[in-house]
């Protein structure tokens, strides 16, 4: 597998220098009063510092109370701090696609039918103005 990998980051950077050596974890986590795990975000900077978002989850019962939001703006902030001048992600329908939308990201891209009778979603937004 590590050849997989090596292989294909070899050819990429061999087309497209890179302007960061390694993936720059950005990745937070929100507990409640009680020290409870209640959201977090799992996202990077990559060799093009674009901003990768891999996952973002709020628990239900903290929802609709701006937590996501403050993660995605945080995690925004700093990445933009680090060179970053795009951010990306998917998520489905049954997801948070409205969530993005409000948060001014663009579709760039879907995957209808999957999985059945929804559609898989690819977002981005520019981080410079």
């Amino acid at each position: 597998m590590q050849k997989i990998v090596e292989g294909i980051n070899a050819y990429n950077l061999s087309r497209v220098p890179a302007l960061s050596d390694t993936w720059t974890p950005l990745e937070f986590i929100v507990k409640n009063e009680n020290g409870d795990e209640i959201a977090g975000i799992l996202a990077g900077l990559g060799y093009w510092n674009g901003l990768d978002i891999r996952i973002l989850w709020v628990e239900a019962s903290y929802r609709q109370k701006g937590i996501g939001t403050s993660l995605l703006k945080h995690v925004e902030g700093i990445a933009r701090e680090k060179g970053a001048t795009v951010a990306m992600l998917d998520t489905f329908d049954f997801q948070a696609e409205d969530f993005y939308l409000k948060n001014e990201y663009e579709v760039v891209g879907e995957i209808k039918n999957f999985p059945k009778g929804h559609k898989r979603i690819y977002f981005s937004k520019r981080l410079s103005k």
